[in-house]
């Protein structure tokens, strides 16, 4: 059975969770969320009647701190952590991810984030493409699935995807959107990532923000549209020399327009803000259109 449980980051509902399925070993958890949201998740796998430190494996989408920011905690109870190989280093040694992050939130890494350390290389369990992992009866096979990062992998247990942020982002009634952060957004390389899940043909997609979907192929479809969407909207502004300072507002305005967020409660534009920030797509998309002119 599969649970997911909300973090309620920065106090809202509905924008990211965590998953826990039962297994005939106990436990298992599919991201951590952020360490910022750990007494959530504590809680959450409490009122499933369980204890956190009961868990022996976390399987990881990808190493981007509200997904994974808490692995190292868990990692302390003896948690064996598995992630995609190339995120694997960034676990074990965090400074690069770190600096990254800072550059980006500044003064807000605490209250976003909480505490982030590494973890201990035996810890970490680099999980190959296609490579499939058994905890007790149960089976959790790793895809790796770039295009929003690097470092991404489904993660499959039976007909069910945990899809982490490649499956995008999706809160009950609003729209499928891409969150496209840089540093290595690679909107060629997602779409393909989307044809390898749409050949696995899964019943029910997982995602991190936020819950289940059962209507896959819609989903996938409204998925590559809007970011094919985005993605031409914005490389005309990068050609004409276009500032980030000045493409965000335009950006977001349009975004709000194309996706039809601009029906969306207040409370839920906030989720969906939170769960990917336009300006944070605003800056991956403009980087991925300025590789594509060798700028």
């Amino acid at each position: 059975m599969i649970h997911s449980i909300d973090l309620q980051f920065l106090g809202l509902r509905n924008t990211l969770c965590a998953y826990l399925v039962e297994t005939s070993e106990g436990p298992v958890l599919v991201e951590t969320g952020p360490h910022s949201t750990f007494a959530a998740l504590e809680q959450g796998v409490r009122r499933l009647g369980f204890d956190l430190r009961e868990g022996r494996h976390v399987f990881l989408t990808h190493i981007h701190l509200d997904h994974a920011g808490a692995a190292w905690a868990l990692a302390r109870w003896g948690a064996r952590i598995h992630v995609h190989p190339a995120g694997a280093a960034h676990l074990i040694d965090p400074g690069n991810l770190l600096r990254s992050a800072e550059r980006i939130y500044r003064g807000e890494m605490r209250a976003l984030w909480g505490d982030v350390e590494p973890l201990d290389p035996g810890s970490v369990v680099p999980a190959g493409h296609g490579e499939a992992f058994r905890v007790g009866a149960t089976e959790f096979v790793a895809w790796h699935t770039p295009g929003h990062a690097v470092h991404h992998a489904l993660w499959q247990v039976g007909e069910n995807l945990f899809t982490g942020d490649a499956g995008g982002v999706k809160i009950h009634r609003g729209p499928v959107i891409p969150p496209c952060p840089p540093p290595d957004l690679d909107v060629d390389r997602w779409r393909e990532s989307l044809r390898l899940i749409r050949s696995l043909k899964p019943t029910q997609l997982f995602l991190t923000h936020f819950g289940a979907v059962a209507e896959v192929d819609a989903h996938l479809k409204e998925l590559e549209e809007r970011l094919m969407a985005w993605t031409g909207w914005i490389g005309p502004h990068v050609e004409a020399g276009a500032t980030l300072e000045t493409l965000v507002p335009l950006f977001r305005a349009f975004v709000d327009e194309e996706s039809g967020l601009t029906v969306l409660t207040g409370e839920e534009r906030q989720a969906y803000e939170s769960a990917s920030p336009a300006w944070m797509s605003a800056a991956g998309l403009m980087r991925y259109w300025r590789k594509k002119m060798g700028r």
